[in-house]
């Protein structure tokens, strides 16, 4: 792939990679990425972009425009870490406890900022407005929404909006690009189970909350199997269930929370409404009651067809057709990009983060995962030639 990158961008890449060793040594998480804000508004402005900071709390863009088109392109990058302790034992490690960039955040981010430099050199021409967004709190709380919420697309036209993710398992480099419906909706569901709590010794003068969520669980396994069309994509997994403190005490009420996925809007509408009335007749069947509370949502990730194969084809046209993987698979993760597509069309594609057992191979969320090094300026090489292509 380093036959592909452009020179200019290869020059700086010992300085990027600097950036991201620090960047990967201070993590920040959702909404606390304050100095990481601050190092790329102060990077962009060197380099002359005109920078607005605060956008949904701690986004930062950075605008360019070189000649007298009005194109306007937007490339994104995240920012935050995850509470994560790392057990990499590298020179650039955590130096915070509990806090990892181990989802490679931090390397996106040096990848849009190595693309910052030379599209702002007079080696890059293009003719249009280049938008690029440092978004937060990607793996909580959905900083692109807030980035919108924020007037985002109003204060800074894009006709059309891409952005990266690395993959650990993908060869190094290697581009994957995937239309339509790419990765799934996430709702994360707080259900709490009302009971009436008493002496474990005469249950028959409670309400047990406990019982109640269980049978309550059991009835949950049943939506995928008998309410979704066999072959579409669907998950309703309980990832905790919490009451009670001691063995002879029937607690007053449980909670359990669960993580909720589907590859299309309709389905996931049908998950949310299911859960919910099995969770109300459930709790009321057992004489309890229960609050049902839908939060942390994810829409689904819709590739826009046009977009998408205009980056695919130009991943072919500069990187060559072997760059680019034959067949890439939607995924049940879920992104917050996805807002952005739903008011801008545009791409989210993969980069080829190492294969199990090489370098960078080791899986996203993981604490012994690093980003690899050895893609930032084929990244950003590739996020460059979108501008200049675009904006001819």
């Amino acid at each position: 792939m380093t036959d592909f990158v452009i020179p200019e961008i290869k020059a700086s890449e010992d300085e990027m990679i600097a950036i991201r060793h620090y960047l990967h040594a201070n993590p920040e998480l959702s909404l606390e990425e304050f100095k990481t804000s601050d190092l790329v508004a102060k990077q962009l402005e060197s380099w002359g972009y005109k920078v607005t900071r605060e956008i949904g709390t701690t986004g930062v863009v950075g605008s360019l425009k070189k000649g007298d088109s009005n194109k306007s392109i937007g490339l994104r990058a995240d920012m935050d870490a995850l509470p994560i302790f790392e057990e990499t034992n590298l020179p650039w490690a955590s130096t915070v406890a509990g806090k990892m960039h181990a989802c490679g955040h931090d390397g996106h981010t040096t990848i849009l900022l190595a693309a910052a430099k030379y599209i702002a050199s007079d080696a890059c021409e293009f003719n249009g407005t280049v938008h690029l967004i440092f978004q937060p709190a990607e793996e909580a709380i959905g900083g692109a929404d807030l980035m919108i919420k924020d007037g985002l697309f109003e204060r800074f036209p894009c006709d059309r909006v891409f952005a990266l993710h690395n993959m650990p398992g993908l060869p190094t480099g290697k581009l994957g690009f995937y239309s339509g419906n790419f990765m799934a909706s996430a709702d994360t569901v707080k259900i709490t189970i009302k009971g009436y709590g008493g002496h474990g010794a005469y249950p028959h003068r409670t309400v047990d909350p406990i019982v109640t969520g269980a049978a309550l669980i059991t009835a949950l396994q049943t939506i995928v199997s008998r309410n979704v069309t066999p072959g579409e994509t669907a998950i309703v997994t309980v990832g905790t269930f919490n009451s009670g403190i001691a063995s002879n005490v029937i607690p007053d009420s449980a909670v359990m929370e669960l993580t909720v996925r589907a590859m299309k809007p309709e389905i996931r509408d049908l998950l949310i409404k299911r859960i919910e009335e099995l969770a109300d007749l459930t709790a009321k069947s057992f004489g309890a009651s229960c609050e049902v509370e839908v939060y942390d949502s994810y829409p689904v990730l819709i590739n826009d067809d046009e977009q998408t194969a205009f980056a695919r084809e130009l991943a072919v046209e500069f990187f060559g057709k072997d760059a680019v993987l034959d067949k890439v698979l939607p995924s049940t993760g879920s992104e917050d990009f996805a807002f952005m597509l739903q008011e801008r069309p545009g791409s989210y594609f993969l980069l080829g983060n190492g294969e199990k057992g090489e370098k960078g191979g080791c899986m996203v969320h993981n604490p012994g995962y690093d980003f690899n090094d050895d893609i930032i300026s084929t990244g950003a090489s590739f996020f460059s030639r979108l501008v200049q292509t675009y904006c001819r």
